[in-house]
C-alpha cells in the first residue's frame, strides 16, 4: 500500500436536517477515479473524519477505489450540537433514513451505488441505510456494529464514562470535534437512557438486499459475537470475519486481516454481478 495520502482537503457543505439546514464536514479520497468504486466511511459514536486517521486511504490505495468520509452531525468540524439538544432512541434510524441520503444528494451522489463500510455506530447506520433505502448501496462492510443492546456493552459505556471524568480523555477528544464535551455526552446519555435498553434493529436487517460482510473482534469489549452473528441469521450470504485477538476496533487492532477481508469481499461481489471496479453508469 503506497497511495496513503488523501487527494483533497475537508470541505464543508450544507445539508437540511430536521428542518433546518446544517454544514457536514467531508473529504475526497482519489476522487479522480471516476470508473471505480465508491467507499463511503461511516464512523464511530465518538469518531470524526480526523480519528480515522489514514485508514480510509489505506482501504483506497489496497482496493483501488475511490472514497468519501464525512463526519457526522455533530462531530468533527461539522456544525456542532448543542448540549441541551438530546438525542432520541431512533437516532441512528435519523441518520440512515434522513442525514446520509441527504449527503448523497448535497454532493450529486443520488445516482451512484456506494459501498458503506461503517464501525460501531457507523456499522448500524449502513445496516439500516441499507434496509430502508434496498438497492442504493452495492454493497456494505460494517465492523462491530450494534444491532441491539447487550449487558457487556452498557458495562462498556459506563467504564469510557469513568475513563473520561478520571483522565485527559476530555482534551484528546476535543481535538477532533468542535465540542467534544457535546459529543461525549449525547453518546453516553442516549446509551445509558432507560428507553435505549431495548433498542432493537434484528427485524429490520431482512430487508437488506445488498453483499454484506461483517466484522467484529473476537475480544470487543463492547458487543459479543452475537451481534454480527444475528446478521447472518437475517441476511442471506453474508460473509463473517471474527477476528482473534482483536477489540472493539478492528481497523486499528488489526488492520491486515481487515484490509485482506474487504478486498476478498470486493474481489466475490464484482465476480459476482460481473461488473468491472466502477460505478453504475460507467
Amino acid at each position: 500500500m503506497k497511495e496513503l495520502a488523501v487527494t483533497e482537503t475537508p470541505e464543508l457543505v450544507a445539508i437540511p436536517y430536521k428542518g433546518r439546514t446544517i454544514d457536514i464536514e467531508y473529504q475526497w479520497i482519489h476522487p479522480e477515479r471516476d470508473d471505480r468504486d465508491l467507499i463511503i466511511f461511516l464512523h464511530e459514536g465518538l469518531g470524526s473524519i480526523s480519528m480515522w486517521r489514514d485508514w480510509p486511504a489505506a482501504v483506497c490505495a489496497a482496493t483501488e477505489c475511490r472514497g468519501l468520509v464525512y463526519s457526522r452531525y455533530g462531530y468533527g468540524r461539522s456544525t456542532p450540537r448543542p448540549l441541551d439538544e438530546a438525542r432520541t432512541v431512533d437516532y441512528l434510524h435519523e441518520q440512515a433514513d434522513q442525514a446520509l441520503p441527504a449527503l448523497l444528494q448535497a454532493l450529486g451522489l443520488e445516482n451512484e451505488r456506494p459501498i458503506l463500510f461503517g464501525h460501531s455506530d457507523g456499522g448500524t447506520i449502513a445496516l439500516l441505510h441499507a434496509a430502508l433505502h434496498p438497492g442504493v448501496a452495492r454493497a456494505i462492510a460494517v465492523a462491530a456494529p450494534h444491532i441491539f443492546v447487550e449487558d457487556i456493552t452498557i458495562q462498556g459505556i459506563r467504564e469510557a464514562a469513568a475513563v473520561y471524568e478520571s483522565t485527559d480523555f476530555p482534551r484528546k477528544l476535543a481535538r477532533h470535534h468542535n465540542d467534544g464535551e457535546s459529543v461525549f455526552r449525547a453518546w453516553i446519555d442516549i446509551w445509558l437512557h432507560p428507553d435505549f435498553r431495548s433498542w432493537n434493529i434484528e427485524d429490520c436487517l431482512s430487508r437488506i438486499q445488498c453483499p454484506v460482510l461483517a466484522i467484529q473482534g473476537i475480544d470487543d469489549e463492547y458487543g459479543t459475537l452475537e451481534q454480527i452473528r444475528g446478521i447472518a441469521r437475517r441476511v442471506p450470504g453474508t460473509r463473517l470475519l471474527e477476528i482473534p485477538n482483536c477489540g472493539h476496533s478492528p481497523h486499528r487492532d488489526q488492520p491486515k486481516a481487515v484490509i485482506e477481508g474487504l478486498q476478498r469481499f470486493l474481489e466475490e461481489i464484482r465476480a459476482e454481478t460481473q461488473q468491472p471496479p466502477g460505478p453504475a453508469g460507467h
